[in-house]
This record gives structure tokens, C-alpha cells and sequence, in this order.
């Protein structure tokens, strides 16, 4: 499946249809199921003690992270028979720009601890596939470098939101500069999540220099440390903590230095200096593309961000990774949606309603469009296509959930993703197992 432009119709359920004909099974990744990739990627991983669950672990009992799958399952849907579903379109438009399906590769950081090919993974195998691509802050590439490997595909950059303005408007100038056409800011992580798995290992990559290589790119972030912008850097791959930590505590001098930028920069964007609404005012004032805030999870703060004039929201709750305990993310999507402004904003096309946390079939996908979703943000399994597989895993994972929403959507008798947008009432049911 490539590229197409936006008045062709993409068939991405023919990718079954590939898979049957070439007589070896799905590859590189072996496999088309969600739980058997991430075991293959934990098998990857094995040998690099944190990496897998820096991404694959969550927030305390990992209640959040289950409640998650639970709640999406509760959600059924209703077939519908002798419906002519042939050519089913999986088009949407989003901010004005048609995108061959309803699918985004959420922001993810730290990549080049999965993968040797870091940020390039992802970035190539959207552009190929014309899927957006959200760059997260904590990349171990600046936004430079991902622009250049994503190079005509669409990219939007997702914000940590630093402490001092003019550090973000370094950063915000330097993403248009480059091509990123969407600013993503995340709004639950102002702080990071407690997160067991981490604290046992002490498993912080930014101590050692890793996932801050937008910062250390960054003219003015540098400055203020009385240095000058790193350019081109590409952290070592395999990520070794324990090696790490050791040369640190030995006093080896390249290791000093990239922990005191590492916590620095963690300092000047994750590390618990919360903003209030009246702060997105110079977000909005300085990008003149869409803003849209992710972690929205409450009807109220959606409401809110209609308010200020924010062009869309990700309803997320961070994959369970910030807060234990959380409401599922699509009990939140389904009370956000039961809101009349919200829903007359989205119908005004002023108003643009994502989603994410516990997206994995294209089941999923239908659940959460038919609730009000115009588009998920997938983040976890093309985690873990990337490092089994770099960028052919990322794209197979791609073509895997696309091939299965276009099928599902056939076998619920729907003929594209138009018939389900917000219409929950005839397409779903909710059960109590």
C-alpha cells in the first residue's frame, strides 16, 4: 500500500489479500496479532534491562493501562447485512488536508533506545504510507533530523511545554522552519507519571543524555546554559543504562556532561511546572497552524478549549502511563461527546475531536469514530513494530490496523468511515460482561 493522492480511493483490506497470496505469512514481524508482537518485542529487548518498559509499562498498578482494553470492549458493534460496501472509503480530512485514513502515529520518545533507527522509523514509514507522523519532544533526534528522513510526508510536532517562553518559541519556530504543519501539546505531562517499573531501575535515559536531543539542538535552550547548539547527534545505540550510570558515578566527563543537559532539559520541560489556561494564549498567538491539546479527559476542559480558540483536542489519558486509576479514555471520548457545544463546535468544522489510549484493532478505531473521534493517535504497537523491525515494522503495523478497519468496516456492513463518524446510537452497544 503507498501513497496515493487524496481523490484516489485507498484499498488498504487488500493487504490481507497479499499476506494469502506470497505463501510466507505476514513479515518482517511473522505475526498480525497485537499480543504476539509485543512479546516479540519484549524478546528483542531482553537484553537492554528498561527498554521495553519504558514504553510498553505504565503508571503505578497499571490499572489505568487495562482499564484501558477493558472499557473499549464493553463497546459492540451492531452488523448490518446486504449492504453494498464495495470500495469502502477510509478518508478523512483534518484541518482542512485529506490523509488516506483516520490513522496518526502518536508522539513517542526516547526511540533510539528500541531501535538503532530511533525517530527515522516512524517518520519513513508514515511518509511512505502518507500517514501523519506526531514528532514527540523526548526524540533522540532534533527536528532537523526527522524532518529530513520524514521529508514530504505529513509531520506535526508535539510540545513538553518548557518552563521559559522563549525557549518554546525557539522550539516552535524551529518545527515550521521544517515542516511540521500541527502543534500537539501535551497537557498531562508536566511532570512524569510514577511509574514503578522505572523507579526500581532508576531507568531515566534523559540522565544520560538520551531523549534530549531537541533540546541540545536547540539555539536558545543551549544558551541559557552558556553552550551552543549540538547538531546531528545520534545517541549510541544499544541504549546501555547500567554502563551509563557506572561511568557517571566514575566520573567520566562526557558522562557529566550529557547528565547535567539531560536533567536540565527535563528541568525546563517535565519536570512539575503546571500551566493554567491563560498560558496557551502565546501558543496560539505564536503557530499559525492547528493547536491542539492532548490529555483532554474531563467535558468541562473541552469545553474549555473551545473557549479559547484551540483548533482540536486528543481525548488520551496517556496510554495509562501518567495517572493510575484514570477513567478509561473512551468513557471519557463518550461523556466529552454528550456535550452540545462540543458537538456543535466538531459540526461547525471549527472544532476537530482525536483519540487515543488502548487503540489496537481496527474494531477500535470503529468504536472510538462511531463515539465522535475523527481521527486515533496510535502509539504502542508501532513501538513495538519499530523494534522488531525498524521502519518495515512500523509499516507493517500500519498496514495491519488500516487492513483490518477496512475489513471490519465490510463486515459491519459500513461503507467507509463517513457512515460511522459520531453515530454510536445505530452502530454500537454497550454490555457488561
Amino acid at each position: 500500500m503507498s501513497n496515493t493522492s487524496s481523490d484516489v480511493i485507498p484499498q488498504w483490506g487488500t493487504y490481507m489479500r497479499e499476506i494469502y497470496l506470497n505463501g510466507k505469512g505476514p513479515e518482517p514481524l511473522g505475526t498480525v496479532v497485537f499480543e504476539e508482537i509485543e512479546k516479540k518485542a519484549i524478546e528483542k529487548l531482553k537484553d537492554l534491562p528498561g527498554a521495553f518498559l519504558y514504553s510498553g509499562g505504565s503508571a503505578g498498578t497499571w490499572s489505568t493501562y487495562t482499564g484501558n482494553t477493558i472499557a473499549l470492549n464493553k463497546f459492540r458493534i451492531i452488523p448490518r447485512m446486504l449492504v453494498p460496501c464495495n470500495n469502502r472509503d477510509l478518508r478523512v480530512t483534518l484541518f482542512g488536508v485529506t490523509y488516506p485514513s483516520p490513522l496518526i502515529l502518536g508522539p513517542v520518545g526516547v526511540q533510539g533506545t528500541f531501535t538503532a533507527e530511533g525517530e527515522y522509523a516512524p517518520a519513513k514509514a508514515a511518509a511512505k504510507l502518507g500517514v501523519p507522523f506526531v514528532m514527540s519532544s523526548a526524540s533522540t533526534r532534533s527536528i532537523e533530523q526527522v524532518a529530513q528522513a520524514s521529508g514530504n510526508g505529513p509531520r506535526w510536532y508535539q510540545l513538553y511545554w518548557p518552563r521559559h517562553e522563549e525557549v518554546t518559541f525557539s522550539l516552535l519556530k524551529r518545527a515550521k522552519e521544517n515542516g511540521f504543519t500541527g502543534l500537539v501539546v501535551t497537557l498531562d505531562t508536566m511532570s512524569l507519571g510514577w511509574r514503578p517499573h522505572d523507579l526500581e531501575r532508576s531507568y531515566l535515559p534523559f540522565g544520560h543524555g538520551v531523549g534530549t536531543q531537541v533540546g541540545s539542538s536547540d539555539p536558545v535552550f543551549m544558551a541559557r546554559l552558556g553552550k551552543k547548539p549540538i547538531a546531528d547527534e545520534i545517541p549510541e545505540f544499544p541504549y546501555d543504562a547500567v554502563t551509563k550510570q557506572k561511568l557517571l558515578v566514575d566520573g567520566d566527563p562526557t558522562a557529566k556532561d550529557a547528565a547535567q543537559l539531560g536533567y536540565a532539559w527535563l528541568a525546563e520541560a517535565n519536570f512539575g511546572f503546571y500551566r493554567s489556561w491563560e498560558d496557551v494564549k502565546p501558543l496560539r498567538d505564536n503557530w499559525e497552524g492547528p493547536l491542539i491539546l492532548k490529555g483532554i479527559q474531563h467535558v468541562e476542559d473541552a469545553e474549555k478549549a473551545i473557549d479559547i480558540g484551540v483548533d482540536g483536542i486528543v481525548v488520551s489519558n496517556h496510554g495509562g502511563r501518567q495517572l493510575d486509576g484514570a477513567i478509561p479514555s473512551i468513557y471519557a471520548l463518550e461523556s466529552i461527546m454528550k456535550s452540545e457545544k462540543v458537538r456543535a463546535a466538531q459540526k461547525s468544522g471549527k472544532f476537530t475531536i482525536m483519540f487515543d489510549s488502548g487503540i489496537r484493532t481496527g474494531s477500535d478505531i470503529i468504536k472510538a469514530m462511531a463515539l465522535g473521534a475523527q481521527a486515533v493517535l496510535l502509539g504502542r504497537p508501532w513501538v513495538y513494530g519499530a523494534a522488531i523491525a525498524g521502519q518495515e515494522g512500523v509499516e507493517q503495523v500500519i498496514k495491519i490496523i488500516l487492513a483490518d478497519l477496512d475489513i471490519s468496516l465490510a463486515q459491519a456492513g459500513l461503507k467507509g468511515v463517513a457512515d460511522v463518524l459520531g453515530r454510536a446510537d445505530q452502530i454500537l452497544t454497550k454490555v457488561d460482561f
